[in-house]
Formats: C-alpha cells, structure tokens, sequence
C-alpha cells in the first residue's frame, strides 16, 4: 500500500439479486454447504447481513439469523463471518462484526451467539478481542468436518440508556 493511499471498505446488504455474492463466498470460505433456508434467513435478517467490498470487490460477508426467545425477547445468531485469506487483517471481518453489534445495541438486542469450531483458534480469538466467551461445548455438533465439535461463543451486550 502506498502512502496515503486510501482504499475504501464498503458494506452493502444482501438481496435476492445479489445473493449470489454470498453463495460464491461461502463456497470459497467454508468446509460446509449451506442450504436454501440459511439464505432464506440470511435476506430475512435485513441489516444483520452485509457483503463487505474491498475497493468494488467482494471480499468479505456476515450472514445472521434472527431468533425469538421465550418471552419475546431477539438474539442474533451470527451463522457466518468469513473474509477471503489475501484480504485478511485489514479490518474488514472487525467492520462487519462491530456493524452487527452496534445494530444489536441500537435494536436494544442483549445477546449474540455462534457456533465455532473447535480448533478454529484464529477466530475463537478475533471473536474474544470483541469480549465473547465460550459458554457451551458441542460434541459432533459438525457432520463430514474434523473435528467436529464446537464452541457456542456467547456476547451478552449491556444496553446504553440514552
């Protein structure tokens, strides 16, 4: 890069005619395939799915699904955060997370959640850095993956009284 040189990262959200962005970044990033009711979710969700753009090209996604809990209260399930590898480190999977969270904030949502897999340390990490904690241990929770348990990670957010 050179200096001063400023290249921008951009966040758009995901519709049916740009869906296909999703689908072509999960196949790149993940060990896993997602089926038609994880975009079903992931376009339900609204602002609480992005595609992020590093200088007009798509790099980068966080795909959420919006869940009711007992008593009427929402948490937000983060079902992907994936940035492809030459991208990473440029603060591009930080913009998408911290985007997330500060909709939770304004939508006076209090939890969040994923599922991780166990030997992922990179992302056990960046997600720790953002103050989630591991609060569970699925054993098997991944099928034709190794190894295939995981952590739910878990970030309570404490509402700001404006």
């Amino acid at each position: 890069m050179g200096a001063g040189r400023e290249v921008s990262i951009s966040l758009d959200g995901v519709r049916d005619k740009n869906v296909m962005q999703l689908k072509k970044l999960n196949t790149a990033l993940f060990p896993v395939r997602y089926n038609d009711k994880y975009y079903a979710d992931a376009l339900a969700s609204g602002d609480f799915t992005k595609l992020a753009y590093y200088s007009d090209i798509c790099v980068g996604a966080i795909a959420c699904r919006l869940e009711k809990k007992e008593g009427g209260a929402v948490r937000v399930y983060i079902m992907t955060l994936g940035v492809l590898a030459p991208y990473r480190g440029l603060g591009i999977g930080t913009k998408l997370l911290n985007h997330v969270l500060d909709l939770c904030s304004k939508q006076n949502i209090s939890e969040i959640y994923l599922h991780v897999q166990t030997n992922n340390e990179d992302a056990i990490n960046f997600y720790k850095k953002f103050g989630f904690e591991i609060t569970d241990t699925i054993q098997n929770y991944y099928t034709n993956i190794t190894p295939p348990d995981c952590y739910v990670l878990t970030k309570y957010i404490t509402q700001t009284k404006k």
